[in-house]
């Protein structure tokens, strides 16, 4: 399994696959470079996109599809019914988070601008939207979305982990903290919010801080993959490799933990490494990057998927 740090999402009921191509959580080129590439993310941190790392958003509590080809069939069988209605608010919501899992994220974007013209009242559609407006890249807009998808009165903080997620993205780190913040009061110890605050913490380079919150994150028994592996990563930023090699065997074969660390050495050795964190694009693979390390570069934070 590829190691990847969770990117940064929004909360709800997770959705993020599970299966190898999808255990992104986060999706190790693992500079700071590669924290970023995570805080862009993603769910969510993850799933395709930015960060739902936490889960979907709103009314939508069933049970969701878990691997690639459960995606496949879940996008299959709303498409039909979207392609039948497309005014059916159910359908495109359903339709568009299907196709955000599958990283077919223009195409989602398209059908969720469509859905918010038609519904403009519905929040949950809104928050999906903002979320699926990062997955491609337009933040400022992301940002102004996520900010009507839920109000002072009814917060919502699956919402504001969504904002933290944008607010990193946009390199205003500060600001995303105290939203972190802001969605901890309303949902204590939830994992992905934390996960998101930990790598935040990390961008602004107070790693022991990061440790703290990220160890917290871990210790959670909802905590999933996407936590330790953003945990190894702040370990590995710390040089402690005998610690983070031993957290990434809990998700990864021996070998395959012993490549994410060694890929992780030469990435934490190289002299600006902190650099690499401001200039990281979208999910680039780093030339030498060793398939175990595959998937760093993952969606921006932990998200809940919607």
């Amino acid at each position: 399994m590829s190691f990847r740090p969770m990117s940064f999402r929004s909360a709800s009921s997770a959705t993020c696959p599970s299966d190898q191509r999808f255990a992104r959580p986060h999706r190790l080129g693992l500079t700071l470079a590669v924290c970023f590439a995570a805080l862009a993310a993603a769910g969510c941190q993850g799933r395709g996109g930015l960060g739902d790392v936490t889960g979907s958003i709103g009314r939508s509590q069933a049970s969701q599809p878990r691997t690639a080809s459960d995606w496949q069939a879940e996008r299959d069988s709303w498409a039909k019914r979207y392609d039948a209605n497309r005014k059916d608010r159910n359908a495109a919501f359903h339709y568009a988070r299907a196709l955000r899992a599958l990283d077919q994220n223009a195409q989602a974007l398209a059908v969720l601008q469509n859905a918010v013209l038609i519904h403009q009242d519905d929040r949950e559609l809104l928050g999906a939207y903002g979320r699926s407006l990062a997955d491609n890249g337009r933040f400022q807009e992301a940002d102004e979305v996520l900010s009507r998808a839920h109000s002072p009165e009814r917060p919502d903080w699956r919402i504001l982990s969504a904002q933290g997620t944008v607010a990193d993205q946009l390199g205003d780190h500060a600001r995303a903290q105290q939203i972190y913040q802001a969605a901890l009061k309303l949902a204590p110890g939830e994992p992905t919010v934390m996960s998101n605050y930990g790598l935040s913490l990390a961008l602004s380079r107070h790693l022991p801080e990061a440790e703290r919150v990220l160890t917290e994150a871990v210790a959670s028994d909802r905590a999933d993959i996407r936590v330790r592996q953003n945990l190894v990563l702040v370990l590995g930023l710390q040089g402690r490799f005998g610690e983070a090699e031993a957290l990434a065997r809990r998700d990864q074969s021996p070998a395959e933990a012993a490549a994410t660390i060694a890929y992780l050495k030469r990435s934490v050795s190289q002299q600006n490494s902190w650099e690499l964190l401001k200039g990281a694009k979208g999910r680039a693979k780093p030339a030498g990057q060793p398939a175990a390390a595959q998937g760093a570069a993952a969606r921006l934070g932990s998200e809940p998927r919607g």
